[in-house]
């Protein structure tokens, strides 16, 4: 993240005991945590005009979900004033006390946001982002299109197959998928949904845990089929022009970026200030034209060029799954035991 100021609490810490003017106005300080990604013009669309408006100066974490919200935890929710996350990770937040309600009375823009994204987990932090998680295939190399999750256990598709590791964000929903092939709640009967995921054995490859990895693996020929997230996308079609996103008869799944408010946030006014503005019409739309993020704002129009990386536009957005993530995190320990002894991790 070239363009941003580095975050670190040590060097913040040093500074704090070598200031040499005691009397001179100490800038405020508003700390976001987030995964670093776009530096550049999240500097340029959030950053620049969000300290002109807070009269502050805008310090970061970064780091991939689970260090950035171990590291909360450490820190018993201090530290950060904002934490961006996913789902998944924001929902374990929740469940550690790590996050306090949002009041959504300072955030009106929430309201033009779309009604899943409002209070996706409740009373806490809104979706600012949505994507998608779906099948990609090489349209050049499958014989028949994919079009049904079924599909991943068809014959024809016989050692062509990658599947996301359990650990990964997509990873448990092949669990999910797989006792809805027929007709179980893998939480309930969760032998029943891993038989279904052993039925996969042939056709899987391997697992990838980077979006590289199942790049690398379409550009060698060693897969013709993935599951995978749509910000992906144009990374693999510009490795492999073929591969296309598979018009599922039962919907992709939902995923959400959330923002959350730790519960010793420092400066919690100033975080609610930052919420309405991340969801605010014009920020959204730059963001989304800018290629940083998919709309949550309803308001955002955008062109097909504009539209075509992201989950955008009602057919799109009233067909997609949506997965609660308190169960998968209680029965995720389970599922990496009996997901790795299938696999032979």
């Amino acid at each position: 993240m070239t363009s941003l100021k580095a975050f670190s609490l040590a060097t913040a810490s040093m500074a704090a005991l070598m200031t040499a003017a005691p009397t001179m106005a100490q800038a405020r300080t508003f700390t976001i945590s987030w995964w670093g990604f776009n530096g550049d013009k999240l500097q340029e669309i959030i950053v620049d005009p969000f300290e002109e408006m807070c009269d502050c100066d805008v310090i970061f974490e970064t780091g991939n979900n689970s260090d950035r919200l171990s590291r909360l935890q450490l820190r018993s929710g201090a530290g950060v004033d904002v934490i961006y996350l996913t789902d998944r990770f924001s929902q374990l937040g929740i469940e550690l006390g790590m996050f306090q309600p949002v009041d959504r009375a300072q955030v009106p823009n929430i309201s033009e946001s779309y009604d899943f994204a409002q209070a996706p987990q409740g009373e806490y932090g809104p979706a600012y982002s949505i994507g998608r998680v779906g099948i990609v295939y090489d349209a050049d190399a499958v014989e028949s299109p994919i079009t049904s999750w079924d599909d991943l256990w068809r014959e024809d598709l016989a050692s062509s197959v990658s599947l996301p590791g359990i650990t990964t964000t997509a990873g448990p929903m092949v669990v999910l998928r797989a006792g809805q092939r027929v007709g179980v709640d893998a939480y309930a009967e969760t032998d029943t949904a891993f038989e279904q995921v052993a039925e996969l054995v042939p056709n899987v490859v391997t697992n990838y845990n980077t979006g590289s990895e199942m790049i690398n693996l379409f550009s060698t020929g060693e897969i013709t089929v993935s599951i995978a997230q749509d910000f992906a996308l144009g990374r693999i079609q510009a490795a492999v022009p073929s591969v296309v996103w598979a018009d599922l008869e039962e919907g992709s799944i939902a995923t959400l970026n959330t923002i959350n408010i730790p519960v010793n946030a420092a400066e919690p006014e100033l975080a609610h200030m930052f919420l309405d503005f991340v969801l605010s019409q014009e920020i959204q739309q730059e963001l989304a034209e800018q290629g940083v993020d998919a709309p949550v704002n309803t308001n955002v129009v955008l062109t097909e060029e504009q539209a075509a990386p992201w989950t955008y536009g009602d057919a799109m957005i009233s067909s997609l799954q949506h997965v609660n993530y308190e169960p998968m995190n209680a029965a995720l320990d389970g599922w990496i035991a009996r997901w790795n002894e299938i696999f032979g991790m």
